[in-house]
């Protein structure tokens, strides 16, 4: 996750830029034998396989644009192309380019990067798109050591991956999502949000015709004020749209009934995490969106941020949650709506 931004910066991002039960039926998909399938794909074993490749050394901290980035794309992609998964027909390929001019905008001397989408179309209303994302750059190797970001945000990255995983179990039993799903593994987060804010700016599919943005960033861990809890923090789920904080918590409800946090939840809040990681970009853009969180723990953007600490189980739950979330999203009758500003 990006560090918190100072003041003159937040001023200037923010220069550019009540909860009644208002929500439509719950899918009546999500409780049949193509979800219940699906989520059983939702394994610890899996997400911990994934993430120790991810978060290695031989990553070298996936640096935006570096060697090593590149490699953990190329692992992702690979991922993707043995699970059957494409990519957006119009992209041509699983890569949408970033330009360095683009990633340093504001100084700097990155290299070319690239976000990756994988694409599951959806059966009934293929125009109308769910994203599910995370990004997958990190901090790289400051003065001859590796941060390896397994937390932040190997977590996400390996979630999202095991989510399509998920949906394609689905659409290969001929129960895939009625809406088409996006999962986007954005670069530059740690810069500046480039990644994402390059997608919304050059978006593959129109913003128009994008239902949701569903965010993960850090959900490996646990922070100080939630040791040994089955939590997880939300942030922004009732920002733009009544109805998906009330679709979120019911899938708790259905799952493993976590303990919902919000207490970042606040445009007020000191720490400002709502504008702090990708999903900020699809906000902007009028987009619902909600932010997954575990919190500012110890190993934040320290090399000891390692996936041998992660809290694997309770990254299964969260993982889970996320998406029988995004699975009644994609499988409702109508989308949802955008009745806030």
């Amino acid at each position: 996750m990006k560090k918190l931004l100072t003041p003159l910066l937040f001023l200037a991002l923010m220069a550019g830029c009540g909860t009644s039960d208002n929500s439509d039926e719950t899918s009546s998909s999500a409780n049949d034998n193509g979800f219940a399938n699906a989520y059983k794909m939702i394994r610890a074993e899996d997400l911990k396989k994934n993430l120790y490749i991810i978060a290695s050394d031989e990553m070298e901290g996936r640096n935006t644009g570096s060697k090593g980035q590149k490699k953990a794309g190329e692992y992702i992609i690979n991922y993707y192309k043995n699970l059957g998964i494409s990519y957006p027909k119009s992209l041509g390929s699983y890569y949408q380019k970033v330009p360095a001019a683009f990633l340093n905008q504001n100084g700097g001397n990155l290299p070319d990067s690239e976000n990756i989408m994988a694409f599951i179309e959806g059966n009934e209303k293929p125009n109308e798109i769910v994203v599910v994302s995370a990004h997958y750059d990190h901090v790289g190797i400051i003065n001859g050591v590796i941060y390896n970001g397994a937390d932040d945000d190997g977590s996400g990255t390996v979630a999202v991956m095991e989510m399509a995983k998920a949906f394609q179990e689905a659409k290969n039993k001929g129960k895939g999502p009625k809406r088409s799903v996006l999962f986007l593994h954005v670069t530059g987060e740690e810069y500046g949000l480039f990644g994402s804010l390059y997608y919304t700016k050059n978006p593959v599919f129109p913003l128009a015709n994008t239902v949701v943005d569903l965010n993960i960033d850090m959900i490996g861990r646990d922070d100080p004020a939630n040791k040994g809890k089955q939590y997880v923090y939300v942030i922004g789920s009732d920002m733009l749209s009544s109805q998906l904080k009330v679709i979120n918590e019911a899938a708790n409800k259905k799952t493993n009934n976590l303990e919902l946090n919000y207490k970042y939840d606040d445009l007020n809040d000191p720490e400002k995490l709502y504008y702090r990681s990708d999903h900020y970009n699809f906000a902007k853009n009028n987009i619902p969106i909600a932010f997954f969180f575990d919190g500012i723990h110890e190993d934040y953007h320290k090399p000891t941020d390692k996936p041998d600490k992660i809290d694997y189980p309770l990254l299964e739950k969260r993982t889970q949650l996320i998406f029988t979330t995004a699975w009644d999203i994609a499988n409702r009758a109508e989308r949802i709506i955008v009745d806030k500003k």
